[in-house]
């Protein structure tokens, strides 16, 4: 982990802050040392549950290269060093096989090592919206903080926390449709407003077997709630009131899904829905260059 420029910071105060760089936390001298990698223990508290696999092989052969060139942050415990942050050039050194890496050493307490963990994790774009999410979470509940106090002492905005630990309340299932990047972080906030997890669940599951946008889950949502309300919850699907055949004007949640289809493909694309859980989908071609290009793009 790279740590964070004071001058143009991607995301809160940065690890440098929490490591003294601007004083903020630290007045006491930090000493560097090369340790064996077996003494190292990883870190409790470390927030990040998925390792890509691809990402470690790759640091691991630059590691074999060129060495561990930052040092870990460890502190130290019993006669033993626990990490703080660089987990992910910790498992690079252990794949690369080497037998000693760079350490830096702090005077941490727990809450510290909790911080650090927590800051090194939200700068990466890669890091889970739930794992964030749980991270934030046993922190505040570990040290019995506010929102607000949270978000001061990461540099964040309380919205952002509040936001992203709203997320755990949930669905079970649509909690692990975001873990598993099944849908975004944006379609996890608007299936957030559906208080019926019955619902939140099938829509969350159109969504999935749809593959749509967040604009057309939107959509789909909106007529979701907007058919509940004048027919009394009639069906839990999201597919009430939708467009018949006999000429119905069609829900802008329909709409939508021709508009995302005749872009993809390329053709008049026509959604007849005739019933609650049928209907056809009309893909129409003018030439046999039409055909031809549509078929491609059916079989990919």
């Amino acid at each position: 982990m790279d740590s964070v420029r004071t001058d143009k910071p991607r995301l809160g105060r940065g690890l440098d802050a929490l490591l003294g760089g601007d004083g903020a936390m630290l007045d006491r001298p930090i000493a560097t040392n090369e340790v064996p990698v077996a003494a190292i223990q990883q870190n409790p508290y470390q927030p990040r549950k998925h390792f890509d696999a691809e990402q470690i092989a790759s640091l691991s052969a630059s590691v074999r290269e060129h060495g561990i060139l930052q040092p870990l942050v460890v502190r130290q415990i019993d006669g033993k060093y626990q990490l703080i942050a660089g987990e992910r050039r910790l498992r690079a050194a252990q794949e690369a096989g080497l037998a000693t890496v760079p350490i830096r050493i702090v005077d941490f307490n727990d809450q510290q090592v909790i911080e650090a963990a927590l800051v090194e994790n939200i700068q990466r774009a890669d890091l889970n919206p739930i794992e964030k999410a749980q991270g934030f979470k046993e922190y505040l509940d570990r040290f019995s903080l506010s929102h607000e106090q949270l978000a001061q002492r990461l540099g964040l905005a309380r919205s952002t926390i509040t936001n992203l630990v709203n997320l755990l309340d949930m669905a079970p299932e649509v909690i692990d449709g975001v873990r598993l990047n099944q849908i975004s972080e944006a379609h996890a906030k608007i299936l957030k407003g559906i208080k019926s997890r019955e619902k939140q669940i099938a829509l969350f599951k159109q969504i999935v077997a749809m593959g749509l946008s967040v604009k057309a889950a939107e959509a789909m949502i909106r007529d979701a709630k907007e058919g509940a309300s004048s027919s009394g919850g009639k069906s839990s699907s999201g597919s009430t009131r939708e467009a018949s055949s006999a000429g119905g004007e069609k829900t802008a949640h329909i709409r939508s899904l021709e508009d995302e289809l005749r872009q993809k493909h390329a053709v008049p694309v026509e959604i007849r829905v005739q019933g609650k859980d049928n209907g056809q989908i009309i893909l129409t071609f003018a030439t046999n260059d039409d055909f031809e290009r549509l078929m491609e793009s059916l079989r990919r």
